[in-house]
């Protein structure tokens, strides 16, 4: 018997390199997952508790192996579920492949159950999902699926999710002599022009002046970590990273000065204030990255080399593919810091001071004097037991603006908080995905609103021993929505906090066996997280917090408190 179309999808999957794939179960999808049942076995079906979650843990393990993330989804509520998390993909350019299934063709537009045709009346999950992906797909015949394959992966490789609809009868139909799915060599663009310019910039700036560079996520998307380092040693250059970036530099090695924008440090701004040119690499400075700066930046130039061009005037250098073109780059200026016979050298410029995290400025926040431990030292000793190696994943909110100002990433480990949607539960999910990519320890660290929208993918890591440590922060509170009461409303009300819970027994109860701990002091935090970190499986930590403690978070802290 030939092939069926998931047959055939389950092959290329492989042939891809992809070996999980994550989604939730249901009557349209179901024959995806059998076909992954009765394939070779190098290809995992992983069942999440709900298609956010799917989308994130596809999204978190494209994230970290530079590769494609794939979600599958049955039709109706399962296929918009994927909507926020497909959207986080499309805003932070994450490859993910989204297969999605639809009622079979002949019963689009009669009345099907859960039915997206966009006959009769229905919603139309053609044009729904064309906004969250660079390709979207209906396949209407088994004959267009490899092209629409095809398509779909292109498409994402080049930064973004891609979706097919699958209709169920066209999952089934048999394949017929087609050939095996064989994907097309990744394409790089090479910006010589661009690439050129941003050179002459950067050799004139460091005639005249200082450089800073500040660097982006796709640093390490890209593995281009060494080349960024050699390229700041060669140019003296002072260095900082986006948020989403705090893993591409170490921040103990000379040059570091912090993270940019609205959870930043100063010493970062006060060297653009005194640079002849800022280099952005890899990111596009969203207002999250670039917030306080604007002024800075005014004065000096701007170049830029990345995947997309930056939000604001740059001279700029298409890259996919920094690895390569950070150390061209820095073999450039490492080669010309000698001069030719007869040439006399410009004097040796002293270069930027060695900083630690520990020596940055921290953002002065107002003092706390609520319950339960301080944002700062939990993201401290969370630090200080962090092995190298770890991968960290924040959420939103006011836990993710102290991770992001606060915690010291460990070498050689990733570092992601999504800020492209700022999806709360985001974390879970992706953490999980990132601990199936590279099956090492993994950290979630999110508040308790996030964990009640998507912390119950625990149940996901356990079912499959993963070794993920989740942290909460429990301020009984979504908390940033009440320091946005405090200062904006007057404080008159609060549709924000909760009513007390105690998340570490909850935790503890439901799941038996889970290590799970609820510490009240940084000392039982520091045994809690020596015990979660060593141990093989899943494990889990409640912390209790202040809802009004003010978090590092400028745009908080430059703004007087509203009295009604």
């Amino acid at each position: 018997m030939s092939a069926t179309a998931v047959g055939y999808l389950v092959r290329a999957i492989e042939s891809l390199g992809v070996r999980h794939v994550f989604g939730v179960d249901g009557a349209n999808i179901e024959d995806l997952y059998d076909a992954i049942f009765s394939s070779s076995g190098a290809v995992t079906g992983v069942v999440a508790k709900h298609e956010f979650s799917a989308a994130t843990m596809a999204d978190g393990y494209a994230r970290v192996t530079a590769g494609l993330g794939v979600v599958a989804a049955t039709s109706g509520g399962g296929a918009m579920n994927l909507v926020a998390g497909l959207a986080e993909s499309f805003t932070s350019r994450v490859p993910v492949l989204a297969l999605v299934g639809q009622p079979p063709t002949d019963q689009e537009g009669h009345g099907a159950f859960q039915d997206s045709g966009g006959k009769a009346g229905t919603i139309d999950a053609a044009m729904l999902f064309d906004q969250v992906s660079r390709y979207c797909a209906r396949v209407e015949s088994v004959q267009t699926l490899p092209a629409h394959l095809a398509r779909a992966v292109e498409a994402a490789r080049g930064g973004g999710p891609a979706v097919l609809l699958l209709p169920k009868d066209v999952q089934r139909a048999p394949m017929g002599s087609v050939a095996p799915f064989r994907p097309r060599p990744v394409v790089r663009v090479r910006d010589e022009t661009g690439l050129r310019n941003v050179r002459e910039a950067l050799r004139n700036a460091r005639d005249t002046g200082k450089i800073t560079v500040i660097a982006g996520d796709q640093v390490a998307r890209d593995d281009a970590r060494e080349g960024l380092r050699r390229l700041v040693a060669a140019l003296e250059a002072a260095i900082g990273v986006a948020p989403d970036a705090k893993d591409v530099f170490p921040w103990d090695e000379p040059g570091f000065c912090g993270v940019a924008g609205t959870m930043g440090h100063p010493e970062l701004l006060d060297a653009v204030r005194g640079s002849a040119l800022c280099l952005l690499v890899g990111t596009r400075l969203p207002m999250t990255a670039r917030a306080g700066l604007a002024e800075a930046l005014s004065g000096t130039v701007v170049a830029a080399v990345g995947a997309e061009r930056p939000y604001l005037d740059a001279i700029y250098a298409t890259s996919t593919d920094l690895d390569v073109e950070l150390a061209e780059l820095a073999a450039d200026f490492e080669s010309s810091a000698s001069s030719p016979e007869g040439v006399v050298a410009a004097p040796p410029r002293t270069p930027p001071a060695e900083r630690s995290i520990s020596s940055l400025t921290a953002l002065s926040v107002p003092e706390a004097t609520g319950p339960g431990l301080r944002y700062r030292d939990m993201v401290e000793t969370l630090g200080a037991a962090l092995e190298p190696g770890t991968d960290v994943f924040a959420d939103a909110g006011n836990t993710g603006a102290s991770v992001v100002h606060h915690l010291r990433v460990p070498r050689d480990g990733r570092f992601v908080v999504a800020l492209g949607m700022g999806g709360m539960g985001y974390a879970f999910g992706a953490a999980i995905g990132c601990a199936f990519a590279r099956d090492r320890r993994t950290v979630v660290v999110a508040g308790d609103g996030a964990f009640f929208m998507h912390g119950m993918e625990i149940h996901t890591a356990i079912e499959y021993r993963l070794p993920v440590t989740f942290v909460v922060f429990n301020n009984n509170a979504h908390a940033m929505c009440v320091t946005r009461e405090q200062l904006y409303y007057g404080d008159r009300y609060s549709f924000n906090r909760f009513r007390p819970s105690n998340l570490g027994a909850g935790v503890a109860a439901m799941f038996p066996g889970l290590p799970a701990f609820a510490p009240t002091s940084t000392e039982e935090l520091t045994d809690a997280l020596r015990i979660c970190l060593r141990t093989p499986g899943p494990s889990f930590l409640s912390i209790d917090c202040d809802p009004d403690e003010i978090p590092p978070f400028s745009p908080f802290l430059s703004v007087p408190r509203r009295h009604s």
